[in-house]
This record gives C-alpha cells, sequence and structure tokens, in this order.
C-alpha cells in the first residue's frame, strides 16, 4: 500500500486547455490506442513513412536466392529496417527477439508457386499473432484474379480479428501475368482494399498516374520493390513512389539480393526518410559498399 499523501493538490494549470494531437498516419486518427500505437512501430513517426524488409517469399517460392540463410543474410539487415515482414515459421526460428520495431506476419498462403496462387486462404490464427507481439498482418488480395472473392474475405475477416485485438491489417495488392499494370488498377485494388477495412495498403509503383492511386486511396500505400532492378534504379522507384504520396517501400529482392545488402538498405533508408534524390542516394550506396558499411544516421 502506497504512503499516505496528505499535501493538497494545487497545480491544475486551469488556463491551460488539454491539447489533443491528430496521428500522423494517413486515415487513422480513428483508430483505437493500441493500433496506433503498433503502427507507430512501423511508420516512422518523424517522417510518417517507413522502409520495411520483406523476406515472406519462401511461404510460396522456398528458398530463393539471397534467403538461403536467413540468419546469415536477413538478421545483419534488420537493424537498418522499420518493420520486417516474414511468416511465423522464420520469425519464431530465425529473428532475435530482441528486435523491437514492428513485425508484420505473413498470414495468408496454401497453393506454391507450382499452383494457381490466388487460391489462398487464411493461414496464422489471431491467437498466434497475439503470442507473437505482432504489429500487423498481411494477407495477399488478388483483384481480378481467380479466386478473388476469396482472397477480399480472408482480408475481410483478418479486418475484423486484428481490429478486435488491436492488429492492423495490411492488405497486399497482387497482380497476375494476365493483369494490366497500370494506374487504372491500382486505383481499383487499393480503394477496394482500403474501403473494406484494411489498415494500409501495399502495392506496386506504375509511372503513369501514380499519384492518382496515393490520392484516391484514404489509407497508406506502401510500394512493392518487385523483381531485382539495378541499385540506382531501384533507389530512383523508391524516391518516385514517395514523392507521389507513398508513406514508404516494402522491399525484399531489390536489398537482399544487392551486391552490397547493409549499404543498400541504408541508401534506401535515406530516400524514404531524408528525401535524399536519386543521385545522392546512390552515391551513399557507392560511398558504404567501398567501405565498412557503418550505419548511417536515421
Amino acid at each position: 500500500m502506497a504512503d499516505a499523501d496528505n499535501t493538497e493538490a494545487k497545480n491544475y494549470a486551469a488556463d491551460v486547455p488539454m491539447r489533443s494531437e491528430p496521428f500522423f498516419l494517413k486515415g487513422s486518427n480513428n483508430l483505437d490506442w493500441g493500433m496506433k500505437n503498433r503502427l507507430a512501430a512501423i511508420f516512422n513517426p518523424s517522417s510518417g513513412r517507413t522502409v520495411m524488409l520483406a523476406f515472406d517469399h519462401g511461404y510460396f517460392l522456398g528458398p530463393t536466392s539471397g534467403l538461403e540463410r536467413v540468419d546469415l543474410n536477413i538478421v545483419p539487415l534488420i537493424q537498418y529496417a522499420d518493420t520486417l515482414m516474414l511468416t511465423r515459421g522464420i520469425l519464431r526460428t530465425s529473428i532475435p527477439p530482441t528486435y523491437t520495431r514492428g513485425i508484420v506476419l505473413r498470414a495468408s498462403g496454401g497453393p506454391s508457386i507450382l499452383k494457381e496462387l490466388s487460391n489462398e486462404e487464411i493461414a496464422v490464427s489471431i491467437d498466434e499473432a497475439i503470442r507473437l507481439n505482432v504489429a500487423a498482418m498481411a494477407v495477399q488480395v488478388f483483384v481480378g484474379g481467380e479466386h478473388e472473392t476469396r482472397s477480399v474475405h480472408n482480408m475481410t475477416r483478418l479486418v475484423d480479428m486484428g481490429n478486435r485485438h488491436g492488429i492492423a491489417t495490411l492488405a497486399v495488392t497482387a497482380v497476375g501475368t494476365e493483369m494490366v499494370r497500370d494506374a487504372k488498377y491500382m486505383r481499383l485494388a487499393t480503394r477496394m482494399c482500403a474501403e473494406l477495412g484494411a489498415t494500409y495498403v501495399k502495392t506496386y509503383y506504375v509511372d503513369e498516374g501514380f499519384e492518382t492511386v496515393t490520392a484516391a486511396c484514404p489509407v497508406p500505400i506502401v510500394i512493392a520493390g518487385g523483381k531485382k532492378l539495378p541499385e540506382a534504379e531501384a533507389l530512383q522507384l523508391a524516391h518516385n513512389a514517395v514523392q507521389q504520396g507513398a508513406a514508404g517501400v516494402d522491399m525484399g529482392r531489390n536489398i537482399f539480393q544487392s551486391e552490397a545488402p547493409v549499404a543498400m538498405i541504408q541508401a534506401v533508408r535515406g530516400v524514404v526518410h531524408k528525401n535524399l534524390s536519386p543521385k545522392e542516394a546512390y552515391d551513399l550506396y557507392l560511398t558504404l559498399k567501398d567501405g565498412d558499411e557503418h550505419p548511417a544516421d536515421s
């Protein structure tokens, strides 16, 4: 029992109105405190953006190039990421529990690269997500795909479960080989996900009209890095996206398949959080690549 305090309270600051600060992230102001707290572990509150390191590819591709040994190839990179996107198997087996930033858990799955990829189902329970202390659950949404409705319902079920427990839902828009990857499609896919409750959306950058994609989506958009590009092109991609309204990048192959992954992720951070130009970021990459790759200031 606390000791009794008989000192009379008097410093009420009655002339100072209580401040109510809006939350820094687009479309998130009316979310619960716990959800906002988790989003602040994904997005940097100072810049309002994120550098997500994605290495969940093995859930349908197996041990792809650069992910043969997560403990050797990925763990040295995690200190530079704002958040990690991965599967529960890799989280438990390979990621140190001393990592304290946001975890985005791959929550859908089923088919391998050998089958129809849109035939996914929810692959993780909400109890498991809570047990693993994740900030968000990621689900693939195949707008226009063979199993479109199932994938959309996977997302809405995760939204309901996540909202109940204060865990965000990341909708990942998947573009099949037969679909046109243009702004019209991206506006449709991202807006559908947002309207049906996704907390934020991951999609692809398009050269023409991407600013209309981010403008039409009422929740944050992060862009997928996609296939491996030369480092200068990947940095240009990241720069274009954030300058046209993206709230960050979710890169995998363009980081862990780089010639110098530690240098590359730091250069990406410079673009996302410091608004470095593509040339400045590439110069930083080359400097770190040729040096000891010491951490750059975030």
